[in-house]
């Protein structure tokens, strides 16, 4: 599922992966960061049904 241009604009943008899992790490719920193909910036999701999940982040 790719992002929508309304969906990308009311979501917040984080400029490196590394500034969304801190946010991450911080959060109540799971969440994972993914690339926004248009803004070419780091968005977060609790969406995981059919991606591919990378290891988490460690510091």
């Amino acid at each position: 599922m790719r992002t929508t241009l309304g969906i990308c604009t009311r979501k917040a943008r984080y400029a490196t992966e590394e500034e969304a899992w801190a946010v991450v790490h911080r959060a109540d719920i799971v969440l994972r960061p993914y690339r926004c193909a248009l803004c070419r910036q780091y968005h977060l999701t609790s969406r995981t049904k059919g991606m591919r999940l990378r290891p988490p982040y460690r510091e």
